[in-house]
């Protein structure tokens, strides 16, 4: 099943075209929450967009995923607009980031339940978690159809119960369906500090 996962992933990212990827809006919106120095991570990175977007605002930035085309991309993409950014082969699901080892960790269109404790974990104190993906509840068909990597109303909220929320956003089938935030979830959230 992972090597026909990652066959697949490999195959997206040969095949997708030029331009610089964009960051998620849950970072692009909330960036202002962004400290002026750390370590960040862009879990399961994809393109790469939250990297840039994380290494541009100053940080020490990486991105993971195991697709190593993914990979070359985002690399590609951080020399052409001169940015100092860390590219990892790294199934993070097998090898989740280390504890207290990030001061932000950004999850986009990625969805592994059994990871959300060892992200709470990697934060440092008062560390970022910025984490956007998809809820089941579509109202404009947008993201996968596999249930398992849906969100079921209100369960970022619950993944990460023991993080200070800073922002959520979630507007499920309310008022008019054609315009607004739909078929996926926002949450900014704060480690702690000790």
């Amino acid at each position: 099943m992972q090597d026909q996962r990652q066959q697949e992933w490999e195959r997206k990212y040969r095949l997708t075209e030029e331009g610089r990827p964009e960051a998620a809006r849950v970072l692009a919106e909330n960036a202002h929450l962004l400290p002026p120095e750390g370590l960040a991570l862009d879990l399961a990175c994809g393109r790469g967009g939250n990297a840039l977007l994380l290494a541009a605002a100053g940080l020490d930035a990486e991105g993971w995923d195991y697709a190593e085309p993914a990979i070359e991309n985002l690399k590609a993409q951080a020399d052409r607009a001169g940015l100092a950014l860390k590219g990892v082969v790294r199934d993070a699901v097998e090898q989740p980031p280390e504890p207290a080892s990030f001061d932000v960790i950004v999850v986009s269109r990625f969805l592994e339940r059994s990871l959300c404790p060892a992200l709470v974990s990697a934060l440092r104190p008062g560390g970022l978690l910025f984490y956007q993906t998809f809820t089941r509840l579509k109202v404009q068909g947008l993201g996968p159809r596999n249930p398992a990597f849906l969100l079921e109303s209100n369960e970022l909220l619950q993944l990460f119960a023991g993080l200070r929320v800073l922002v959520y956003r979630e507007e499920h089938d309310c008022g008019e369906h054609a315009t607004g935030w739909r078929d996926q979830a926002m949450l900014v959230a704060q480690r702690r500090a000790s």
